[in-house]
């Protein structure tokens, strides 16, 4: 016998279902956008927005970051330690900061940030609280102030907002910075998507930075600092005329305090002058039937006139995006993080010029780290003569075997990127570059064969995600094409590697045929001219010396 159906639901009853949903709600239930997909996942993610704070406190009040980073492993929970030696947060922020989502100081500002949503550190205190039931504990000094603040903080998931279970003041050895312990149902794993591989990375990313990590195992690894040069500390930008939808543009007229649209222009964007200005606007009063003028108000513009403005904004010539929201990794600094964390045995890194996706500026460091240190090479010493070397691994090196697809690591403003590789612009990029033309194995769709290991870096005032979980980035035309060119400059110096090592190689299998029958000559000389041993001797070290000599020699290999 069937079950009976409900009735059909009236309007009445319908209307009295519907309430307001809370963004935490939200995120609770979809988790999986955040980056809290499974427990090893969650707890990679977990450091990662702990880690991202910590740096971005440091490196804007011009501290040099000295972090410390334990995480301990039991009975299907995991416990995240974050400490760091930044500036500290005032007590009455705290428990905004850490319990409620979108609530930070990056969002409406356009300069270069690891953070940019004002929910990384939040979310993954709502997780925790979510599978253990904990809230996040909370410790933090601002210098000159004598004693800390602590406080035990979750989050109010029906109304956004932060619940403080406890806090006190108390003494804490640190003069300043703050130290971050949370529970979380969590699962540490090795390999290329746990938290040392990131935290590795990201000591190739910064090289500015200390960090001490305690795994659950006991051991303790040191990533030490090999640069005590801050990054320069980004400019924040007004947006760029090109990067403006027309409801923003609209949403901009009626909330400005400007009284004139010419100084509406030169206040709210950014390379727009006097100038700019008013020949944007005598551009967008010939396509539009309502004129608009310097003097107009902008409050008092038309959906009309908006479209027009709106239309001039992108057809007029404009200066291109200013670059000084944005701050590189550099070359010098790429190359030294590249030689303290990936043995390899050549190395090399390009800076492509900056660049503008949707009116954002952007720009692409590419480096790349080739050869497994266990593979054998040649070396050449100072009198030209040659030999086979071959340099003990470590425990877990980046570059995989020549067997094995290239390592990729992708970073978006000095942050790893763990997951998504395939859907990311960086990957896309790799793969439709032609390796091949460089000398390298390539299959068709995939990435090259090699022992290699490539590393892009994106820096962008807004660098525009494939999801809340900030693990790929959208394959933007611009971008894709910026990442292209540099790998492009880099294979080409791969490229030049290669052959210079073919060459070795080969020169070295002769030289080593020829060798092999030095004494033979020797021998035959002997018996010819009646030499002694010692003269036979003599003869035979003066020819191989001959042979080596003849490397260094003008009419020599290179």
């Amino acid at each position: 016998m069937s079950e009976r159906q409900p009735p059909p639901a009236t309007a009445h009853e319908m209307a009295r279902r519907q309430r307001e949903i809370s963004v935490s709600e939200f995120f609770l239930k979809n988790r999986h956008l955040l980056g809290f997909d499974t427990p090893a996942k969650a707890l990679v993610t977990a450091v990662k927005e702990a880690v991202d704070n910590a740096l971005d406190a440091c490196e804007e009040a011009g501290i040099l970051p000295d972090l410390l980073v334990e995480v301990r492993d039991r009975f299907g929970r995991s416990k995240v330690v974050v400490e760091d030696n930044g500036p500290g947060i005032v007590a009455g922020q705290i428990a905004r900061i850490f319990g409620k989502l979108l609530y930070g100081s990056k969002f409406h500002k356009l300069s270069q940030s690891r953070g940019q949503q004002g929910m990384g550190i939040s979310a993954a205190g709502m997780y925790g609280q979510l599978t253990v039931g904990k809230p996040l504990h909370i410790v933090s000094r601002v210098d000159g102030e004598a004693l800390a603040s602590e406080m035990y903080v979750s989050i109010d998931t029906a109304r956004n907002q932060p619940d403080i279970h406890r806090k006190r003041q108390h003494a804490w050895d640190r003069p300043h910075g703050t130290r971050v312990e949370m529970e979380i149902g969590g699962h540490h794993q090795k390999g290329p998507h746990s938290v040392e591989a990131y935290l590795k990375q990201t000591a190739i990313a910064n090289p500015h930075v200390t960090i001490t990590y305690r795994g659950p195992d006991g051991e303790e690894v040191r990533f030490a600092r090999s640069s005590d040069e801050l990054p320069t500390r980004p400019t924040e930008i007004k947006p760029h005329p090109y990067g403006i939808e027309l409801g923003r543009l609209i949403q901009m007229l009626s909330n400005t305090p400007r009284r004139t649209l010419v100084r509406f222009l030169e206040d709210e964007f950014s390379c727009v002058g006097r100038k700019t200005a008013q020949r944007i606007i005598a551009l967008a009063g010939e396509s539009s039937d309502r004129r608009l003028s310097d003097r107009s108000h902008p409050r008092h513009i038309a959906h009309v006139q908006a479209t027009a403005l709106h239309k001039a904004l992108q057809t007029a010539r404009i200066a291109a995006p200013r670059t000084d929201c944005i701050v590189p990794i550099g070359e010098t600094q790429l190359l030294a993080g590249l030689h303290k964390e990936v043995a390899a045995e050549f190395y090399t890194v390009a800076t492509r010029p900056a660049a503008a996706y949707r009116g954002n500026p952007f720009q692409v460091e590419v480096g790349i780290a080739f050869g497994h240190p266990d593979d054998t090479g040649i070396e050449v010493d100072e009198t030209g003569h040659m030999r086979k070397t071959r340099t003990a691994a470590p425990a877990e090196p980046v570059i995989g075997r020549k067997d094995e697809p290239a390592r990729l690591l992708r970073f978006a403003n000095r942050v790893p990127l763990l997951y998504q590789q395939s859907s990311c612009a960086i990957a896309k990029a790799v793969i439709q570059t032609n390796w091949r033309g460089y000398g390298v194995h390539q299959p068709k769709g995939a990435l090259p064969i090699a022992p290699m290991a490539i590393l892009v870096h994106v820096a962008s005032v807004w660098v525009p995600y494939t999801s809340e979980s900030k693990e790929a980035i959208e394959p933007y035309p611009e971008i894709v094409r910026e990442i292209r060119l540099g790998l492009q400059l880099c294979a080409r110096k791969l490229a030049h590697y290669l052959r210079h090592e073919r060459r070795l190689l080969q020169e070295y299998d002769r030289r080593a045929y020829i060798e092999r029958y030095l004494p033979h000559v020797g021998l035959a000389l002997q018996d010819i001219l009646a030499l002694s041993d010692a003269e036979r001797d003599l003869t035979v070290s003066r020819l191989d010396d001959v042979l080596h000599r003849s490397r260094l020699s003008p009419g020599g290999q290179p």
